[in-house]
């Protein structure tokens, strides 16, 4: 532990470390926090909540809630595949197949959780069964800014979960440059062998950029490796874009069947944290087989199911989205408006959803930023520098107003004359 401790000291030198909010309650975007390092506890106007839609103290979704805890309990103390599936497991399910236009759906505790029982379902099916051999290797393909929880299950896609060896085919991965389909199809064309299980994940809106995967170029890319899966992580993409809040298939005018008719098998994740006032994912497929391998992979069988509080909240904001779309019209407004009210004074936002990223100067830190913007304006934004290039991270959702839009911008304005004074040549 002498390393660690010694890691630690300099981290804390090199001021890497984030400061830390404790929550004491919540009323809309208003937030009351407490400094880690102070006490000092102030009421604050966050725009660093992934509640996109507003739906975490919708009071049908909080009731939904309650409703199971009296119904199931807290927990249902045991894995799906055992006896911890209930009914408001099979009707979320339902649900998210219906908002997804997959007719196939398996829950999971989380997006990391469904990533690595996607590998080891697809890459090394579940157990032997007799007289069955298979000799195909696996070839994945991912985008170079892909979430943590696509780069940890490909990383460890070689040996299925729960073995430190493993005999089935070798599994090959290989990334390539940021939303970029012709270096995808260069990609394929070198490094896909004629028998190849071949898998391309991506982000459908990149969590650090707020940009939107190439989707149309993808699917022409990939309809001349017929069978191929395509796999589109959509936790920041649903109820975010599409006219509905449905995801990158429908912001495209397009549906999964479209992929299948080409020949390509569309997957899609899905997470209840950001539009679905809970927490879990899920994962949608047309081909039914797959369903009882993800049910069967370490991360499921080895782990509790998805709690009753927790799936009854996501099942009716599921049911609220679908049934009031209107939301995520007013989500895109608000996103629209922020962005143009970034840009009107000179501000680096890069992307185009509601993952708002402004790429600052290399002079001013995101710390300091961040830190001035809570203490002098009390405005909560996320500063990024340990995890992707230095940013602050911003993201807007249904609830806020233009005139809290308006507010954050000016106490950007303010934040950037105070710590950033640029050279001016003789």
């Amino acid at each position: 532990m002498q390393t660690v401790k010694e890691y630690v000291q300099r981290w804390y030198e090199s001021e890497l470390d984030p400061d830390e909010y404790l929550c004491h309650q919540k009323q809309g975007n208003l937030v009351e926090i407490e400094a880690v390092a102070t006490g000092k506890r102030q009421s604050v106007l966050t725009f660093c909540t992934n509640d996109l839609l507003g739906l975490v103290q919708e009071e049908a979704v909080k009731q939904a809630a309650i409703n199971a805890i009296l119904q199931y309990g807290t927990s249902n103390s045991s894995t799906s595949v055992l006896s911890g599936r209930i009914d408001l497991h099979r009707q979320l399910e339902a649900e998210i197949s219906a908002f997804k236009h997959l007719p196939h759906t398996q829950l999971f505790l989380n997006a990391w959780m469904a990533m690595q029982a996607l590998m080891d379902a697809f890459c090394h099916l579940a157990i032997p069964v007799p007289g069955f051999q298979n000799t195909r290797e696996t070839l994945i393909l991912t985008d170079v800014l892909n979430h943590g929880c696509i780069v940890s299950a490909i990383a460890n896609a070689g040996t299925r979960s729960g073995k430190l060896f493993g005999h089935s085919p070798r599994v090959r991965v290989r990334a390539y440059r940021h939303c970029d389909p012709e270096d995808l199809a260069r990609k394929l064309r070198r490094y896909a062998q004629p028998d190849d299980r071949i898998m391309v994940v991506s982000d459908a809106v990149f969590s650090m950029d707020g940009d939107i995967a190439p989707l149309p170029d993808m699917l022409d890319v990939l309809q001349t490796y017929d069978g191929s899966v395509l796999v589109m992580d959509e936790a920041h993409a649903s109820g975010a874009i599409g006219a509905t809040g449905r995801g990158i298939y429908e912001h495209f005018g397009i549906l999964p069947q479209n992929a299948i008719e080409r020949g390509i098998v569309p997957l899609i994740m899905t997470t209840f944290s950001k539009f679905a006032a809970s927490a879990g994912a899920a994962i949608s497929t047309h081909v039914a087989e797959l369903i009882p391998l993800l049910n069967v992979s370490p991360t499921s069988i080895g782990t509790v199911s998805l709690s009753p509080p927790l799936a009854a909240a996501a099942l009716e904001s599921v049911r609220l989205v679908r049934q009031y779309p209107e939301r995520v019209r007013t989500l895109q407004h608000n996103t629209r408006y922020l962005r143009s009210r970034l840009e009107a004074h000179d501000f680096d936002a890069v992307g185009e959803t509601n993952v708002v990223p402004v790429m600052l100067p290399e002079e001013i830190n995101p710390k300091l930023f961040a830190r001035q913007l809570i203490e002098q304006h009390g405005i909560w934004v996320s500063p990024i520098w340990f995890i992707a290039k230095p940013r602050l991270r911003m993201t807007v959702n249904a609830l806020h107003t233009e005139e809290e839009m308006d507010r954050l911008v000016d106490a950007m304005v303010a934040t950037r004359a105070l710590l950033y004074k640029p050279m001016i040549s003789a």
